[in-house]
C-alpha cells in the first residue's frame, strides 16, 4: 500500500484499509471482556494491530499523526491497537539538501550562506512533516533549524478533505459514529495538525512556554529566533543533551531525577489547570536530559488550549482520583460527557467507583494518564461520549507518565496531585483582571438601571397591569393538539357505536332487505365504513400538514 498521490488514489487506499481491517476487532475496544488480560491478548489480535499501524504509516504523514492520536483513545480501540499505534513513528526518508536550501532561502529572503555562518547539510533528525539541521548564526550562536517538507501542507489538506467526508458518513450511518463522534475527533485532530504545520505558531508556543516555565529552574524550553523563522522554517536555540529514552539505568544513577520529575509534573498541572494551555505531545522522545542536569521540552507544535469549563472539572476529577472518591469522579465525568440514548448512569457510577478505588490501592503502580484513559474507555462502554478535548489531555498525561516512569519508577502521581492540591484549588478561585473589569461593568450597569426598572415594576403593580409570562410550553399549539385528539376519539366512538348498533339491528325482522340482510342495518354499516375511511384520510392529511409545518418552522 503505497503513499497515495491523488484524491482518487486516497479513496482507493482508504477503501483497501477498510476492507482489510473492517472485519477485525478494530472497534471492539468498547466491548472487551473484563476477564481478559493485556498480556494474554491472542497473537492474532496483535498481528492485526501491527498490520493496521503499518498500513497507516504507508498512507503518509497525516495518517501517522492520526494514528498517534488514536493511540490514546482507549475508549475507542482495543488495547492491542493502542499499543501498536503508540509505537508508530513519524520517521521518514530525508529530502535533499537542495530542497532544504530552496525552502530556507525562499522563506527567509536571503542566501543560506549569508543567513548562517554554518549550516550542516546532513539532518540530525527526520520526521514525516519536516527535518532538523544543526546551524550557527553569524553571531556565533548555535541553533537548530526545522524545515518543513515541500508537499506537507498540500498533502495534509487533501487527506483531511477525504477524512472529513468519511467521518461525516460514519457519524450519520453507523452506530460507532453516533457513539464516539468521529467528526468531533477529526476536528480536534485537524486543529492540532494545522498547528504543527505552522511554524510561526510553534515559535509563539516556545516563547509562551519559556515564560510560563520560568519559575521552574530544572526545566528549560529552547528560545526561538524570530528573525530566522517563518511558517515553514523555525530556528531555535540548540540544547545539548540526550533524549530521556536514550538514558539507561546506569546513566540515571548519576542524575537526581526526583526533583526534575516533581517539577515536570507540577509544571504540567499548572499549565493545564491554571494557564489553560497543554503540550499534547510530551512523549519521551520530545524530552531532553541536558548536559547541565535539566529537562528540555522540545517540539511544541502540538499545543492546545484547555477551556475554562474543562479546567475546573479536571481539577475536581484529578482530586477525586487522588482521594479515591469514585462517586465524585463519576459525577464529574457525567457532567463533562455527552450522554447517549443507551447511557446507564447507575452502571457507569459503579464501574467508575471500582476503577478509582483500584487506582487508589495500586498507588504508584497506576499512573494518572492510564487511569484517565481507563475512565474514558468506561464512559464509552456505558453510553457516555467524552468531550473531544479529553483525547488531547489523555495523550499528554499518558506521555507524561512514560517520562516520569522512565526517570523515576517510584514516582506516585496521586501523591503529587495531593501535594499540589493547594495550588490547584487556588487556580480555580483566581479571577483574571479582564474578568474583574467585566464584573465591574456588569455591576455598574445593574446599579444604574435598577431604580428605573424598580419604578416600572411598582407602577405596573399599582395600576394592576403587572403580569408574568412563563414560556414553559406552546400553550396554543398544545390546545390545538388536544382538540384534534379529542375530535378523533369522539369520531372513533361514534363509528364504533354505529357498527355495534348495526350489528344489533341485524336481528330485527323487516321486509326491506339488501343482499338478504336488513336494509336499515346495512345502511348503518355503509355509513360506518364511509365514516371510518373519511376519518383515516383526515388523519393522514392533517398529520402530513403538521409535519410539513414543523420542517418549515411555520
Amino acid at each position: 500500500m503505497g503513499t497515495p498521490t491523488s484524491s482518487t488514489q486516497r479513496y482507493a487506499a482508504l477503501a483497501r484499509l477498510l476492507v482489510r481491517h473492517g472485519r477485525s476487532d478494530l472497534l471492539a475496544g468498547a466491548g472487551l471482556d473484563e476477564f481478559s488480560i493485556d498480556d494474554d491478548m491472542p497473537a492474532g489480535d496483535v498481528d492485526e494491530a501491527e498490520a493496521f499501524a503499518r498500513d497507516l504509516e504507508n498512507l503518509g504523514p497525516t495518517y501517522v499523526k492520526l494514528g498517534q492520536l488514536l493511540s490514546t483513545r482507549f475508549d475507542l480501540l482495543p488495547t492491542a491497537y493502542t499499543t501498536a499505534l503508540a509505537r508508530l513513528q513519524d520517521a521518514a526518508e530525508p529530502f535533499p539538501f537542495e530542497q532544504v536550501q530552496e525552502i530556507v532561502e525562499g522563506e527567509l529572503g536571503g542566501q543560506i550562506r549569508h543567513l548562517f555562518a554554518d549550516f550542516d547539510p546532513e539532518p540530525m533528525a527526520v520526521a514525516s512533516l519536516g527535518q532538523v539541521h544543526r546551524a550557527t548564526l553569524p553571531s556565533g550562536r548555535r541553533v537548530v533549524v526545522k524545515v518543513q517538507r515541500p508537499d506537507a501542507r498540500d498533502q495534509a489538506r487533501e487527506d483531511m478533505e477525504v477524512l472529513a467526508k468519511l467521518a461525516g458518513l460514519a457519524d450519520r450511518h453507523t452506530g460507532a459514529g453516533r457513539r464516539y463522534g468521529f467528526g468531533d475527533l477529526l476536528t480536534q485532530f485537524r486543529r492540532s495538525l494545522a498547528g504543527e504545520l505552522d511554524y510561526r505558531r510553534e515559535a509563539r508556543n516556545l516563547a509562551k512556554f519559556r515564560e510560563l516555565c520560568a519559575g521552574y529552574d530544572l526545566l528549560v524550553v529552547p528560545e526561538p529566533v524570530p528573525d530566522h523563522s517563518s511558517s515553514r522554517v523555525l530556528t531555535m536555540e540548540r540544547l545539548d543533551g540526550r533524549k530521556v529514552t536514550d538514558v539507561g539505568p546506569l546513566g540515571l544513577l548519576e542524575v537526581e531525577a526526583r526533583p526534575m520529575v516533581d517539577q515536570l509534573f507540577a509544571c504540567y498541572l499548572k499549565l493545564m489547570l491554571q494557564d489553560g494551555v497543554l503540550h499534547a505531545d510530551p512523549h519521551p522522545g520530545n524530552v531532553l536530559l541536558t548536559d547541565d542536569g535539566r529537562l528540555g521540552l522540545l517540539d511544541l507544535g502540538m499545543v492546545t488550549t484547555v477551556p475554562g469549563r474543562l479546567q475546573d472539572r479536571l481539577v475536581r476529577l484529578l482530586l477525586a482520583i487522588g482521594d479515591g472518591d469514585g462517586d465524585e469522579a463519576a459525577a464529574v465525568l457525567a457532567g463533562m460527557g455527552h450522554p447517549l440514548d443507551d447511557y446507564d448512569a447507575a452502571a457507569f457510577r459503579d464501574e467508575v467507583a471500582h476503577l478509582v478505588t483500584e487506582a487508589a490501592v495500586a498507588g504508584s503502580d497506576v499512573q494518572a494518564g492510564t487511569v484517565l484513559m481507563e475512565l474514558s474507555r468506561t464512559s464509552g462502554q456505558h453510553g457516555l461520549r467524552p468531550p473531544a478535548e479529553m483525547s488531547m489531555v489523555g495523550k499528554a498525561l499518558l506521555n507524561l507518565d512514560r517520562v516520569t516512569l522512565h526517570l523515576d519508577p517510584d514516582f506516585d502521581p496521586a501523591q503529587a496531585i495531593r501535594s499540589n492540591v493547594g495550588d490547584l484549588l487556588t487556580s480555580g478561585l483566581k479571577v483574571s483582571p479582564a474578568g474583574v473589569m467585566a464584573a465591574a461593568i456588569e455591576a455598574k450597569e445593574f446599579t444604574a438601571l435598577l431604580p428605573k426598572r424598580a419604578n416600572r415594576i411598582l407602577d405596573a403593580l399599582a395600576e394592576g397591569e403587572f403580569s408574568v409570562r412563563v414560556q414553559a410550553m406552546d400553550e396554543e399549539r398544545l390546545h390545538r393538539v388536544l382538540q384534534r385528539v379529542a375530535n378523533r376519539v369522539t369520531l372513533g366512538i361514534i363509528i364504533a357505536a354505529t357498527v355495534l348498533g348495526a350489528a344489533l339491528m341485524m336481528r330485527v325482522p323487516t321486509d326491506h332487505r339488501i343482499w338478504g340482510y336488513p336494509a336499515l342495518a346495512m345502511g348503518f354499516f355503509m355509513f360506518a365504513v364511509l365514516a371510518g375511511a373519511a376519518l383515516a384520510g383526515w388523519i393522514v392529511l392533517t398529520d402530513r400538514k403538521v409535519a410539513r409545518q414543523d420542517r418549515t418552522g411555520t
